[in-house]
């Protein structure tokens, strides 16, 4: 059995690279600034020195290109890892991401795959401001052809992570870098988490809270202040936007008869309508006993100011105040 340590979000990714390229000389690790200088957010570390420039490429100053090298080498049989330095810098390569690498197992009758790895180092509280701070998962969520996880613990971004690199299909992981110094236990060795699969953190019988990334980590501190006051929340990490865990979410609110959505990116077509959706077309929807709540981001760019950082998007407070007004009636 594996011993179980406490790594960092970072020292997890940085072992289950570690790992894959151990396993298999197909996987290699290409990005920006992932060589020598270890990442833009130093999780790739000292991988250059232990896999050599051959297998941890830095690349040029040019997303669009590292995209398509990494799509041409995994139709070659590679298993390319993709780093981008801010999840925003996507926008530059979406031509590959959305027009390759999603529909040319499709376009080619299933004769290819496109076994590739993209890591998006994404959302707020770093001070990044607007152009390198977004949550942009449900942009790529929309995209038939592409998995897309935001694991929100040190244990399962370790185990999505090798689960994505085996995956035949592009997958898209989302980490949010808030999360990199947040420590966890983690197995040694190599193991998977599935993708597609839903965690339930805390199980309660008043109302769901379904959020993603560190958004779990806020409705669990939520949960645990409502308790006092004799509200039990059940907390979904849904952990995987595409494909959605739609069953544990239904089974969950059928019991509680309340929902409410937490989720970093803008509230406009974000996570939390595909959820709600989803339950308005399901036999959960007779069980409501109040109106959904979705608590998303604002209308906004993400501001440099950290004040107007914080209040663009859910904090602790909006989920407690979310709940008491779905449990209680309070507004």
């Amino acid at each position: 059995m594996s011993e179980t340590r406490e790594l960092s979000y970072s020292q997890a990714i940085q072992e289950a690279i570690a790992t894959a390229m151990e396993a298999d000389p197909r996987v290699f690790l290409m990005g920006e600034d992932v060589g020598v200088y270890g990442g833009a957010f130093q999780v790739t570390g000292d991988l250059v020195h232990r896999f050599g420039s051959d297998r941890v490429i830095d690349t040029p100053i040019s997303e669009l290109g590292g995209a398509g090298v990494a799509v041409g080498a995994a139709l070659t049989g590679m298993r390319p890892i993709f780093e981008f330095q801010f999840s925003d810098f996507a926008a530059l390569a979406m031509e590959q991401i959305v027009n390759q690498a999603a529909k040319l197992r499709f376009m080619l009758g299933g004769e290819v795959s496109v076994p590739l790895v993209m890591r998006f180092p994404s959302g707020s509280g770093t001070g990044a401001a607007a152009q390198h701070s977004q949550s942009l998962e449900a942009w790529l969520g929309h995209v038939p052809g592409l998995k897309v996880i935001q694991p929100s613990t040190p244990h399962d971004v370790k185990g999505m992570l090798l689960a994505a690199i085996e995956d035949p299909d592009p997958v898209m992981v989302y980490e949010h870098k808030l999360l990199y110094k947040m420590k966890g236990a983690v197995p040694e060795g190599h193991y998977t988490v599935p993708i597609g699969k839903a965690a339930v953190r805390r199980q309660g019988r008043d109302a769901t809270v379904v959020a993603t990334s560190i958004m779990v980590h806020k409705a669990l501190a939520a949960a645990e202040e409502l308790a006092a006051e004799g509200i039990e929340l059940e907390v979904i990490d849904l952990r995987t936007i595409r494909p959605m865990d739609t069953p544990t979410i239904i089974e969950s609110v059928i019991r509680t008869g309340r929902l409410i959505t937490v989720y970093e990116g803008v509230k406009t077509l974000g996570i939390g309508a595909e959820i709600s959706a989803a339950i308005a077309e399901s036999e959960a929807f007779d069980y409501l006993d109040a109106p959904i709540i979705r608590l998303g981001g604002a209308e906004s760019p993400i501001p440099y100011n950290p004040e107007l950082e914080k209040a663009v998007v859910p904090q602790i407070p909006d989920i407690i105040h979310a709940a008491r007004a779905l449990v209680k009636g309070e507004r």
